[in-house]
């Protein structure tokens, strides 16, 4: 463990020096000001950052012994300027201080110090306080590593959920693209389409209970479900029940637990030119006409997961070239700006119309999160919408 020892009087390093070095601490840096101090630990003369760059963790510093009155910049400031630098404030500071003030050492606490030793020098005093300081830094480094490892597995495990989302699909008769935009590293909500043959197309959007790593986890396994369903189970109705069927199999230890999901599977069949669909308890689409006009999916249905024998009822609507299938996750409606639940489809409706199928994905987006730019800064629930183009 290395030791910085700081005080104007050089006596009383050389005596604190001498009181580690006798209990097994050899690896002691001193400093003589504050200013002296914040080159040791690479920041400069005034506490700051330098200009090329951050250095390393306070070049490898685990504990500083910091005198509270030393001339220029004393100890309760210069603790308070280590406070404001990510890489040094978790290096513990025990203040030492001849002055019995109990207002200056509060203020030396408030200023980030965790501990202190009066003078002159108790050396059992000192020993112990060192060693309480020393266990709290051990314990702050572990669980800092911990979360670093935690934060890049949770990058890892976005990009693997990014990847197995489908890519933009453009062919003849049909165009199909996503916006997806997770309140967290990881989403609860996907989206999925699949060919089913020349004519027919697969899609869903899904939204599982909750945000973040549990509904994620979830999603993945719905995920991977409705891939094999879409493929092999193809009409709505068998692919919903399929989907509950296996969500069921997601047993939890605490029986109050069990996650759920609404969800919207739609065929698209270009030569029927209708759109078949099941509801499951999920936000409605729409289907933007080519003339404007906005025709609404039923609601209703329920919830894909809680029960194991649901009633799944399929509706259809005629579709033409020149329609724009419109479906969601309930994130989006926030960006309506409507304080009023009832009112936020049609809120949603009417912002959407004018945005057909001549107008592009990127329009549409900006659109979306410009008009609810407020709602962007405080985003709390993942946003998806997908668009399905007749051509």
């Amino acid at each position: 463990m290395r030791i910085a020892v700081v005080d104007d009087n050089p006596m009383n390093i050389t005596v604190v020096r001498e009181i580690l070095k006798r209990a097994g601490y050899t690896d002691i840096e001193s400093a003589g000001s504050a200013g002296e101090m914040f080159l040791l630990l690479g920041l400069t003369m005034q506490g700051e950052e330098p200009a090329d760059g951050p250095g390393d963790d306070g070049h490898g510093v685990d504990l500083i012994l910091l005198d509270m009155m030393m001339p220029g910049i004393d100890g309760i400031t210069a603790c308070a300027m280590l406070q404001r630098s990510v890489r040094l404030k978790d290096i513990p500071v025990i203040m030492v201080t001849a002055i019995g003030d109990s207002k200056k050492l509060a203020e030396a606490l408030d200023a980030g110090a965790i501990d202190y030793v009066t003078k002159p020098i108790n050396r059992i005093e000192l020993l112990a306080r060192i060693r309480v300081a020393l266990r709290l830094k051990v314990e702050k480094d572990w669980h800092k590593e911990r979360d670093r490892r935690v934060r890049e597995e949770l990058q890892l495990a976005r990009e693997v959920q990014l990847a197995a989302l489908p890519h933009k699909l453009d062919v003849e008769g049909v165009a199909i693209d996503a916006i997806f935009r997770p309140s967290e590293e990881l989403s609860g909500d996907l989206y999925a389409w699949n060919r089913i043959d020349d004519h027919r197309y697969g899609i869903a959007v899904m939204d599982a209970m909750g945000h973040g790593i549990s509904s994620s986890l979830a999603c993945m396994f719905i995920a991977s479900v409705l891939k094999e369903a879409m493929s092999k189970q193809v009409e709505p109705k068998r692919v919903i029940r399929e989907l509950n069927r296996r969500s069921l199999q997601l047993q939890f230890a605490d029986q109050l637990i069990q996650y759920y999901f609404t969800g919207l599977y739609i065929v698209v069949d270009l030569i029927e030119g209708v759109v078949e669909y099941v509801n499951a308890g999920h936000p409605p689409g729409m289907i933007i006409r080519q003339g404007g006009e906005v025709e609404t999916f039923a609601q209703g249905g329920v919830a894909i997961g809680m029960f194991g024998d649901i009633v799944v009822e399929k509706h259809t609507l005629p579709i033409s070239s020149g329609d724009r299938i419109v479906l969601l996750t309930d994130g989006i409606y926030d960006l309506v700006g409507s304080d009023s639940e009832e009112d936020r489809p049609a809120s949603l409706t009417a912002l959407l119309q004018p945005y057909g199928s001549k107008t592009s994905l990127a329009e549409l987006e900006a659109a979306l999160f410009h008009a609810g730019q407020r709602a962007e800064e405080l985003q709390s629930d993942d946003r998806c919408l997908v668009v399905v183009d007749i051509k």
